[in-house]
């Protein structure tokens, strides 16, 4: 960062001492960030004001007062305007009134800057810093000549420097709540880096002519749409940036809106609202999305809208290819981000996507779940091109594993139908001083690095290529016989007694003397049933086919019907390993659902030849189910870098006990 630009945030920073004491430090932002913002807009439209004025005071007289908002934009010849009498500096004019002044200066905005304004309560923080006796203050420090933040001294790009050096101080401050909106910035580095690398993209980034739109769905303050910003910049001047967003928190979103205006950037291209429940791009397509999404964070407020769009929309929608289950909605947004990519047509069109994710997405939910399918809608349309593992403890709220996913339907031709996994969890140093659950860092030397071994695209100690079709499986059924031996005895009687459906046998759901008729035949054919059994005590079967032949002679009488014998079979049964196998009317065996089993087949092996190895030599009699063959995807990205540690030897922890129980003994012996 230039030098003038850190001496402008830290003067920037500096009137936070004011509020020492009136706010907790972890709400400076809310001041400071607004007042940041009026200052930039009110420098950038305090030159022309009183040709603005003019032109505006003609209208009013034209249009009786009422003018319309596009004529007033005509007139200010930018994305913003304010049509009241004041700018920041009069408002020093007259102590007395500033509170009241200053909400008529803000009320003069156009609406795009009154929304900024109302998602940051900007009204709440006048009214407490007035009453604290700090809004003349504040005012004044920010109207200084320290703070002049005019485009001819400070261009857009140093100023969104700047502005993003506040956010990432204050961040750190509310650092028990930063990672909800703030990720760390070597992160969004590393993540830039490496959805920009390759010769392709360098080719395509040269030329003057393209216009690049880059998209964050959950883009909190704007890093990463800002990092993009600023790493296209300097690559190449000429190219035109246009930034596109939508953040579901008012005061991340009045942040990012904000630094968009700051830049130069369309404010209407960050949308207040919640990405999940109504996209407000959704007829956008974009070169280059990245992003951070909520992990682990329930979609249950959402549910209603995304089942919706899955069931009416399917593949026309974002969520065709299936729904992660409610605890963890982060795949939904990456499925928003696939939805977006510009078809790719040879060496034209085509997006990339970079985001990241906790290891939940790598191989949570078996085959046929939500995560399984959308994985292997992905996978199976070439669409992942890495995986990069990175260390713990980089972010603010959490400590757990992360990783950022890499995709693109333009890969190069050496990475077709492969997927690269990188394990950088080893490049990090620790951080002089903790904040909230981010202990480590990696340095820019080290993103270099990975960015190199991504870039590179060997195989070696820390990365590992391999096929689309190493990641699927076929989970098939396996299904054993069922084999039941019948009895009649005490147990088995009293079993039957207790059956449901033997209960049910003296109920009725007739009303009246109908009802009751019903009742009493049950129970008379309740009771002969079981005198018919007592009576037949003592006898036993082991062929289904010989059971049901002799019930029927025991019952002839009766002439059972399908739901008695159904009953009898049911209530005198039970499994037996050397009973017969029960086969059904084609004479096929029956599937004993207690025995069911399942096994994950690589896609690369044959199913039949994985059978006979791995499951007949255990259980001879079985056979696949093929109807409930599902084709399933998963990434173990741990145990494809796992290492094997040996034990050490028992005489090495023997000698390390003795020493440390001498140890013991000399400290206690001293403390005597």
């Amino acid at each position: 960062m230039a030098e003038n630009v850190k001496e402008l945030a830290g003067f920037i920073w500096s009137i936070a001492d004011l509020l020492r004491g009136n706010y907790r430090q972890s709400d400076y932002g809310k001041v400071i960030l607004p007042f940041t913002v009026l200052r930039r807009l009110d420098c950038i439209i305090e030159p022309n004001k009183a040709e603005f004025d003019k032109a505006y005071e003609e209208q009013k007289k034209r249009f009786n007062g009422d003018v319309p908002a596009p004529v007033i934009n005509s007139i200010s010849k930018g994305s913003f305007y304010n049509t009241s009498r004041f700018t920041l500096k009069s408002l020093l004019d007259d102590p007395s009134q500033i509170k009241n002044n200053l909400s008529k200066y803000i009320e003069g905005y156009s609406d795009n800057v009154r929304d900024i304004m109302g998602h940051f309560e900007i009204e709440k923080q006048i009214a407490k810093l007035d009453s604290d006796d700090l809004l003349y203050m504040v005012v004044q420090r920010f109207c200084s000549k320290d703070v002049d933040l005019h485009p001819d001294r400070v261009t857009n790009t140093e100023m969104g420097y700047a502005f993003e050096e506040l956010i990432r101080r204050f961040a750190e401050l509310s650092n028990e709540t930063a990672g909800e909106h703030f990720t760390p910035r070597e992160v969004i580095h590393l993540m830039v880096n490496i959805i920009f690398n390759g010769e392709h993209e360098k080719k395509l980034l040269t030329d003057e002519s393209k216009i690049f739109k880059v998209y964050d769905p959950a883009c909190g303050t704007g890093g990463m749409l800002s990092e993009s910003e600023h790493f296209l910049n300097e690559l190449n001047t000429s190219i035109k940036t246009v930034l596109f967003g939508q953040e579901v928190n008012p005061e991340s979103s009045a942040i990012c809106t904000s630094d968009m205006i700051i830049k130069g950037q369309e404010v209407d291209h960050i949308i207040y609202g919640d990405t999940l429940r109504n996209d407000g791009l959704k007829d956008e397509k974009f070169d280059y999305m990245l992003c951070n999404p909520p992990f682990g964070v329930e979609w249950k407020k959402q549910e209603k809208e995304v089942k919706q769009e899955n069931q009416l929309q399917g593949y026309n929608g974002r969520f065709g290819a299936g729904l992660p289950r409610i605890n963890d909605g982060s795949l939904l947004f990456l499925q928003t981000m696939l939805s977006k990519m510009i078809p790719a047509r040879g060496n034209e069109g085509g997006s990339r996507v970079a985001i990241v994710f906790n290891g939940s997405p790598l191989f949570t939910g078996s085959a046929g779940s939500g995560e399984s399918n959308i994985r292997k809608w992905i996978i199976e349309n070439d669409w992942l091109e890495a995986v990069i593992s990175l260390p713990n403890d980089l972010f603010y709220n959490t400590g757990i594993a992360t990783y950022i996913w890499v995709l693109t339907n333009r890969k190069e031709q050496k990475r077709k139908g492969k997927v690269q996994l990188i394990n950088a969890s080893g490049f990090s140093e620790k951080m002089r001083k903790s904040l909230g659950s981010k202990r480590n860092l990696i340095t820019d030397s080290q993103i270099d690095e990975i960015t190199r071994i991504y870039g590179a695209f060997e195989q070696n100690g820390l990365t590992k290529i391999f096929d689309n079709d190493d990641f699927g499986y076929e989970r098939i059924t396996v299904e054993s016989p069922l084999r039941l031996r019948f009895d009649i005895n005490e147990e088995s009687i009293a079993a039957l007694q207790a059956a449901n459906g033997f209960v049910k046998l003296a109920s009725s759901k007739k009303k009246g003397d109908a009802g009751e008729n019903d009742i009493a035949e049950g129970k008379k054919l309740q009771d002969h049933v079981i005198e018919v059994l007592k009576a037949n005590r003592g006898k036993s079967w082991m062929d289904e086919a010989a059971f049901t032949k002799d019930i029927k002679k025991i019952f002839a009488q009766m002439k059972p019907d399908a739901k008695l014998l159904k009953l009898l079979t049911e209530g005198l049964s039970q499994r037996d390993e050397n009973a017969e196998i029960v086969k059904d009317s084609k004479g096929k065996p029956k599937a004993d659902p207690t025995l069911r089993d399942n096994e994950n087949v690589p896609l690369k092996e044959d199913t039949q030849e994985y059978f006979k190895r791995e499951v007949l030599p255990h259980v001879p009699d079985a056979w696949i189910d093929h109807s409930k063959t599902v084709r399933g995807y998963e990434i173990p990205f741990t145990r494809h870098f796992y290492i094997y540690t040996p034990p050490r030897q028992l005489e090495e922890i023997q000698d390390e006990l003795t020493t440390l129980q001498k140890e013991i003994l000399e400290l206690m012996s001293e403390a005597a």
